[in-house]
């Protein structure tokens, strides 16, 4: 029996060790910010000293009983991915563009390509096959065509919300670095692209309310409500951050991550109204919906912004939630119809342009 014991304790033991040597040492994890990096942070008023805080109170419950609820939600959870592969439209949208045409490009979730002002930005680009630090979870749905990176061409800017694995992509980041002009974050994580290779010169770090200038558009990061962290010990010590682009004729919103909050006026009213806004609307939970929104908010927060136009992101590509994966789309189309909302539900591969009609499709619907 003490045998037993022995072997099972060290059997325990070894496993703690593996795991903590490989989020050590495995380069998707990143860094934290430290040295110069961590002075720049101290000065921000959005950052208490040991980590970066929300404007307005946001807790999550993470006592012995909410988290054994959220496990038997996710255990008893039906339909959360799609049956069949979801065909896609890369390549058959719209190719006309000009300086003044702002096309659009959804990859599913939160990533999209917007070419504004003569500049092919991408937003949060997250292509790989899992949103989690190992290929078993949190796996991608099937795409045909898949989207192949090779083909993705030259990047004026990408533009990070935040570090969690399904917006900041190491696999991504490593295959696309060398064709992208610049990289502008939030504060902090900078610190995760340098680890990866991507040099100092090339990143631009930005608090709430700061801007940068990129020829003849201007990005401006905004307050979201939201976390960051992706190993132990670095829970928060990065910025979130939702963002406005300018041109001189389009004005954007690219929410990221956030729960609901009184930031979406104060954006509209200091921003606003905004021609199109890319607005958060999938993986939440009554359990964390300080966090992401739920798609009634979703549209609540458009109205807060002012926006003419609004696309649902952060759905169609990874189960991370136990919701039904269609119930993002029909939640927020059913929200929309009844404030009035210019809902655009582009399939995923689609290029359109603001300039003429937008999709309003319901194609995941074909895919169950």
């Amino acid at each position: 029996m003490l045998r037993f014991s022995a072997l099972l304790l060290g059997a325990i033991l070894l496993f703690f060790l593996s795991v903590m040597a490989f989020i050590h040492f495995a380069p998707q994890f990143g860094a934290k910010p430290s040295g110069e990096h961590l002075e720049t942070i101290a000065q921000s008023t959005n950052y208490d000293g040991k980590q970066f805080i929300n404007l307005i109170e946001t807790k999550l419950d993470n006592s012995l009983s909410n988290m054994w609820g959220m496990i038997q939600e996710y255990a008893s959870a039906k339909n959360t991915a799609p049956s069949a592969t979801i065909e896609t439209q890369f390549g058959q949208g719209n190719t006309n563009t000009s300086d003044t045409t702002v096309r659009v490009t959804w990859f599913g979730h939160s990533t999209i390509l917007l070419e504004i002002g003569g500049q092919r930005i991408f937003l949060d680009p997250m292509l790989g096959p899992a949103a989690s630090p190992v290929p078993f979870f949190a796996k991608r749905f099937k795409n045909n065509p898949a989207f192949d990176l090779n083909t993705i061409g030259k990047l004026d800017a990408v533009i990070f919300s935040h570090d969690h694995y399904d917006h900041l992509d190491y696999p991504t980041i490593k295959a696309i670095q060398d064709q992208v002009g610049h990289f502008y974050t939030p504060l902090g994580l900078g610190s995760h692209l340098q680890k990866w290779g991507v040099p100092k010169n090339k990143i631009t770090e930005l608090d709430w309310w700061q801007s940068a200038q990129l020829d003849k558009l201007t990005f401006v990061a905004t307050p979201a409500r939201h976390f960051s962290g992706r190993g132990t010990g670095d829970a928060n010590k990065t910025l979130w951050a939702s963002w406005v682009i300018q041109s001189s004729e389009h004005n954007i919103y690219f929410s990221g991550d956030s729960g609901y909050g009184p930031h979406f006026k104060e954006i509209g009213d200091q921003y606003g109204p905004f021609d199109f806004a890319m607005m958060e609307c999938g993986q939440y939970n009554e359990r964390w919906k300080a966090i992401h929104m739920m798609p009634e908010q979703t549209i609540q927060a458009s109205l807060d912004l002012k926006a003419k136009a609004v696309m649902p992101i952060h759905w169609g590509a990874f189960t991370l939630a136990p919701h039904e994966w269609i119930e993002p789309a029909e939640r927020v189309v059913a929200a929309a119809q009844e404030a009035g909302v210019n809902l655009v539900t582009p399939r995923i591969g689609n290029t359109f342009t603001l300039e003429e009609t937008l999709p309003k499709t319901n194609w995941w619907l074909e895919v169950q």
